[in-house]
């Protein structure tokens, strides 16, 4: 079989796998919606008591799209193994902890690529778009069939790593609640639940994280296992330090107003050390944006009327 018939025969079942996966998420999305439709146009006015209870008795379109993936998914999403458990702390990490979280993730996952796939093959086999040679055309329908397999786990780490953000931007504000918290007498448990709730109007995932800790901390026959917990949650070396102090005072039984105020002002300082860094940094990275837009303007401004006089000078001449 030669590259060409072979790439035609690739794009062809690409092309018809991810219409065959459209067509089937389309129609579990939209199913629902237009049998509500026909009961809405064939029902009379005076049956809104009945049009009310098969409303409520029909699934939502979210609940038939979820049941489509799962269904496409199989077993894939409940099979124990450290693959699904790398992808249960991944999708935790960036904040979803719901059970359906990877079944959407699995779904697309396995849909994304022979999209991918099916946009290149139509892209450049069917539409022959560019001229490429055939070559070039199956590497294409490769790469768009890897994108589309990679671009899951892109998106999941750039989640993951505005969620750090966010929580090392608000974590210096939430030791300083702890410490006013502790210091008035709150137990730890009560601690992390009032704090909390008073955060949550700066920052909802450090809020987020609290929350999850207070219930862990009532629930969990050992504290440590809501610090460990934390830490595999959010793996950053200011929370690692929160985790370990809060352990050793629960262990050694060290005062724990005195701690947190050490690690805020730490982490205060540090954040006003990175502040000044990316300050150093901006003259650097100004730079070239000054050549290229801001210095052409400046000499239109002051060489611009200096040469439209030379020029009316030559033309008076």
């Amino acid at each position: 079989m030669s590259a060409l018939a072979f790439g035609d025969t690739l794009a062809i079942a690409a092309g018809a796998g991810a219409l065959v996966a459209t067509l089937a998420l389309v129609f579990g999305l939209t199913r629902d919606r237009r049998v509500a439709a026909r009961i809405k146009t064939v029902s009379g006015p005076g049956r809104d008591r009945s049009r009310k209870n098969i409303r409520a008795d029909s699934p939502p379109p979210r609940d038939a799209a979820l049941r489509l993936m799962r269904g496409v998914v199989g077993r894939a999403a409940g099979a124990p193994g450290r693959g699904r458990k790398q992808i249960v702390l991944k999708l935790a990490q960036a904040g979803w902890r719901s059970k359906d979280a990877v079944i959407v993730y699995l779904f697309f996952r396995l849909f994304l690529p022979a999209a991918g796939a099916a946009i290149a093959g139509v892209l450049f086999y069917l539409l022959n778009a560019f001229d490429l040679a055939p070559g070039a055309r199956l590497m294409a329908v490769v790469g768009g069939a890897l994108g589309g397999f990679l671009a899951p786990g892109v998106f999941l780490k750039n989640l993951i790593d505005k969620r750090r953000a966010k929580i090392r931007k608000s974590l210096p504000d939430a030791l300083d609640l702890m410490v006013i918290c502790t210091e008035a007498g709150l137990s730890l448990d009560a601690t992390f639940k009032r704090v909390a709730g008073e955060i949550s109007a700066a920052s909802k995932t450090m809020a987020d994280e609290l929350t999850l800790v207070s219930s862990e901390l009532s629930f969990l026959a050992e504290r440590k296992q809501a610090f460990d917990n934390l830490r595999q949650r959010v793996p950053l070396r200011q929370i690692q330090a929160l985790c370990s102090t809060l352990v050793q005072t629960e262990k050694f039984g060290t005062p724990l107003a005195q701690a947190l105020r050490v690690l805020a002002s730490e982490l205060r300082d540090e954040r006003m050390l990175r502040a000044e860094e990316k300050a150093a940094r901006l003259p650097a990275i100004m730079t070239i944006p000054l050549i290229i837009f801001i210095l052409p303007a400046l000499f239109v401004v002051v060489m611009g009327p200096a040469a439209l006089s030379i020029m009316d000078s030559f033309i008076m001449r």
